[in-house]
This record gives C-alpha cells, structure tokens and sequence, in this order.
C-alpha cells in the first residue's frame, strides 16, 4: 500500500506562452501577478491547489525559449537550452484562474473610455500568480522570481507549463486538515475554494504579518485559525541548553512554518478517516506529517510536500 496520496496529473498538460497583464502588491509580503496569452483559455483549470512550472525569461537574453514537451521531456529539453539564455524556473500554484468571457457578455452595458477597455480585457482568460516577497537579514528581497515579480511590467514574456494538483482527498474522507506557510496560502485559497460546501475540519494558516491575513472562502464546517508570525513570542520556540526546540537564536524572529507547526502540535489526536494536507517550509511539512500520523492518521491519508527549506 502506498504511504503517501497520489497527485492528480492534467489531463492534458500544456506549455503555455504568456505575458504579464499587472503586477500589484496586494500586502506587505505578498506580490500578485496577473497573466494572459492567446491559449490560456485552454488551460484546464482545475481548482484546489493546481501548480505550474514557471519560466521566466533572464535579464540580458533575447526572447524567452521554452521546452516544447509537456511530457517528462520537457526537463531534457529545458536543459538543452543554452545557460546563458535558459529561463529561470521554479514551481508556483494558481491563486485564481477566470476563463474568457464571450465578446457579447463582455461587452455588454459598457460604456466608453476606460469602462470599455476594462470589458475588452475581460474577454480573454486571466490567471493569478501570487508570489512571497522572502527578505534577507538586511531587508534586501530575495529570490530570482520574487524579484521578478516586484519588477513585472505589462508585456513581459514568461511561460507555464501545467502540473495538476497535489491535494487529493479520499471519497470517505471525515474532514480535512489543511496546514501551510505563506508559501502555501495561494493552495490554500484554491482548497477551501473547491471543497463541497458541506465539508468539516480545519485550516491553520501561517502569515508573516497581520496585513498579509486575507478572506477565506471556506465552508462554514471549515474552522480557520490565523498564526501571525510576528505576533508570536520568539523565546516560546528558542531551543534549550541541550539543543531541544526550534533551536532559533535567542533574540531572533520565530521562524517560517514554527508557529503553524506548533498550533498543530497542540493538537494531541486526529481523525483515522481524515484527510490531511500539510505544505511549506521542509521542517514544517516533514514535522506536520510525523505528528498527525503519531496522532492516529494513516500515512496514506496524509499529504505533504516542502516547498523550500531554511
């Protein structure tokens, strides 16, 4: 029997040529890019926390050169591509996908002007892209795609190639248990979204800041607990003289994924016909998943995946 849940593959998978329609800040730790290209109307949308392969076009190269396969060969092909003119690429979920409005229904009841080329715009499909804005000890942003996205203008090329979705829920599942960092949040946003209305369980959700806490369109069975990490008392998680805990440094910030690990811990027992995701930070997805299964949760029932590692 397999110890972990499956992902759900495309059906049929796509590379995808794209350009950026706006880039915005929507909160202090959090920068949304919204995509459009001539086939992302066939993207096969399929809720919950669907991931992509990005690609964005280095500073200095020419064009944007993408892989053709949407197979496995799409590796092998990426790394024929020239280094200096390879695209940076990294792994990202859609915060939210709106398909292309017909012309009639887009333009209907618009005016002139602006109100006009606002419903232009809405007849062709639109994704989401939200991305964490990581920060170095001196404050300086971090990370190849976040600083692409603090700097995306209209026009600029990126491409996509379409991955699936990693949650998967048995049929018989009691409740669910969703648990991430800021780097799952736009999964999150996509489960809650796509789960039945009459779904039950819970949602422990951690942000860096309270600014960055947004509306969740959960079911009413679904509970949702916020963890604010810089809210959080630093020396609650500061390891002891024989190196127990977190191990963080005595007059540092909580870490990334502690507290939401931590509110998990709290949590002595879980549901065996549950259904459990957990995503971020490595120690909080790996640690996630050991203590729900100590819990009483079935491995097999446990979904779980480290984004990136401190």
């Amino acid at each position: 029997m397999s110890t972990r849940r499956p992902p759900v593959k495309p059906a049929d998978p796509r590379v995808h040529r794209l350009e950026v329609l706006r880039s915005e800040r929507v909160s202090p730790s959090f920068q949304r890019v919204t995509v459009v290209g001539d086939d992302l109307h066939e993207f096969g949308d399929m809720g919950f926390d669907q991931w992509f392969r990005l690609f964005l076009q280095l500073p200095g190269s020419e064009s944007l050169r993408l892989p053709r396969a949407a197979t496995s060969l799409w590796y092998a092909q990426y790394l024929a591509i020239p280094e200096a003119e390879r695209p940076h690429c990294a792994n990202y979920t859609v915060r939210e996908f709106r398909p292309a409005k017909s012309a009639a229904s887009a333009g209907a009841g618009a005016g002139a002007g602006a109100d006009a080329a606002a419903s232009a715009g809405a007849s062709r499909a639109e994704l989401d892209i939200d991305f964490v804005l990581h920060r170095g000890e001196s404050g300086e942003l971090e990370g190849g795609a976040a600083i692409w996205a603090s700097t995306a203008r209209p026009g600029d090329a990126l491409g996509l190639l379409d991955q699936g979705v990693l949650f998967n829920a048995p049929d018989d599942a009691t409740q669910i248990y969703l648990v991430a960092d800021e780097t799952g949040l736009p999964g999150t946003e996509g489960i809650v979204r796509s789960l039945p209305r009459a779904s039950v369980g819970s949602v422990i959700q951690e942000v860096p800041t309270r600014a960055d806490v947004r509306p969740l369109d959960a079911p009413d069975g679904v509970e949702v607990t916020w963890v604010v990490r810089d809210e959080l008392d630093p020396g609650a998680f500061a390891g002891d003289a024989d190196g127990a805990g977190s191990g963080a440094a005595v007059g540092a910030g909580v870490a990334p994924g502690e507290g939401a690990l931590a509110a998990l811990l709290s949590r002595s027992a879980a549901d065996p016909r549950a259904y459990a995701y957990v995503v971020g930070e490595s120690a909080l997805a790996t640690g996630g998943r050991r203590h729900l299964h100590a819990a009483g949760l079935p491995k097999n029932r446990i979904t779980f995946s480290g984004y990136w590692k401190r």
